[in-house]
């Protein structure tokens, strides 16, 4: 039958429905009917654990998803997600959440302090990251276990005492009944300027795992040489290393190696100019609206907003990932000689999986997409904040006492900047 030109169908599209199983009809109120039914069949009601201010459940809800209960911590955080999570269940400590409610996402940024380079490394051992074991405790409690859990950490995490929490993480995993897939992802391929490695972990007891995870992939679009492009690098460092990232900025974090939050600071070389972003800025960074985490008039909370802000997920990141989920996709059935058996001792690779009793390693890359990208100093829209006279003195006595290697252009403009800094 023939559709009217003024029947809007999408197909692949908003209601991620394969085309061959759409009945064409004649008449718009039974296409409104199925688009109504297959909308609410897609939506996922969403528990979040370790939600911090929301980036992972905000990614859901931009996807059209709804979260039913967010847990957190932090009291600065607690008053984000009220503000910005209206309606919604805020319990305050996962160790005194007897069960989860009805959901069909399950997601947990659970703490990074012990799995971080930078951290503590006591791995799950820690008495932050080891939490994850109220995710296990609370998914055996529950009657009808969700479609999808959704964890997410550093990239560290996979080689810290040689791989060991990865391997604690997907063997309980295994023990309860799920396949699982994680993969590797930097929030550059979607669209931000700003360079994070984060891993993604999905497992489901019901769904294949791999294709909504890692059915795509794409060469990585990197600014390959710096040219006249601002560059991001850690203020705070300059001893071993310095999170350099060409047009673009090092991952936001929640502290430093001076053990306080802060921004990363930004050369732009047109200007000679050495300065951080605006909190406004970098909630843009991370996929948020500006002003995000603005819920006090204290000057005194700013330094909370950075370090809330560093320790959230990448809103684009969850949207594409939430998207996914709902999406069609085909079968995912590797050749065999594609299968390669993880390692039984040392650090796991970026991505991998686990299905139907088979484990492997998975040949994709960082970025499973490439959405358009600005520029750094044309991506920021407030007024940039130039780097004290005495954090550049500094920073710049770190670095030439150092074995770092670094463009002489770039020592220049530090002392040019701190011979002309208020």
């Amino acid at each position: 039958m023939k559709i009217k030109e003024n029947d809007e169908l999408l197909l692949n599209g908003n209601y991620n429905i394969p085309a061959e199983n759409i009945l064409l009809t004649s008449t718009t109120d039974q296409l409104t009917n199925r688009r109504e039914h297959t909308q609410r069949a897609n939506v996922f009601r969403v528990a979040g654990l370790f939600a911090g201010i929301g980036g992972l459940e905000e990614g859901f809800r931009q996807a059209g998803h709804k979260s039913s209960m967010l847990c957190e911590f932090d009291s600065a955080a607690q008053k984000v997600l009220q503000a910005q999570f209206i309606g919604t269940e805020i319990t305050t400590d996962v160790r005194a959440i007897a069960s989860l409610p009805d959901c069909d996402v399950l997601t947990a940024g659970f703490p990074c302090q012990d799995l971080s380079q930078v951290g503590q490394r006591k791995g799950l051992s820690g008495p932050n990251s080891g939490l994850i074991e109220h995710v296990f405790r609370l998914l055996e409690r529950q009657k009808r276990t969700p479609r999808w859990v959704v964890l997410e950490n550093v990239p560290f995490m996979l080689t810290l005492n040689g791989g060991h929490a990865i391997r604690a993480i997907t063997s309980t995993l295994e023990e309860m009944g799920y396949a699982w897939a994680y993969r590797t992802v930097n929030t550059q391929a979607f669209g931000l300027p700003q360079r994070r490695r984060r891993v993604i972990l999905i497992a489901s007891q019901s769904d294949d795992p791999r294709p909504p995870l890692l059915a795509t992939d794409v060469e990585p679009a990197l600014t390959q040489t710096r040219g006249v492009h601002a560059c991001g690098f850690y203020w705070t460092e300059g001893n071993t290393g310095l999170g350099w990232a060409v047009d673009a900025l090092p991952p936001l974090k929640g502290g430093s190696a001076l053990h306080i939050p802060s921004p990363p600071a930004i050369w732009f070389p047109r200007r000679r100019l050495i300065a951080m972003p605006t909190i406004e800025d970098a909630e843009r960074l991370q996929g948020f609206v500006a002003g995000w985490t603005n819920i006090s008039d204290d000057p005194a909370e700013a330094r909370k907003r950075w370090r809330m802000v560093g320790n959230a997920v990448s809103v684009p990141v969850a949207k594409w990932l939430a998207d996914r989920l709902t999406a069609p996709h085909p079968k995912f059935s590797p050749r065999q000689n594609e299968i390669q058996p993880l390692p039984t001792t040392g650090g796991w690779p970026s991505a991998a999986w686990s299905y139907k009793g088979q484990r492997s390693k998975a040949q994709v890359s960082d970025w499973p997409i490439a959405l358009p990208r600005a520029h750094l100093a044309s991506f920021l829209k407030r007024d940039v904040v130039p780097l004290s006279k005495k954090a550049t003195s500094g920073f710049l006595s770190r670095l030439v006492k150092s074995k770092l290697k670094y463009e002489e252009a770039f020592r220049l403009d530090l002392i040019h900047h701190v011979e002309n800094a208020q």
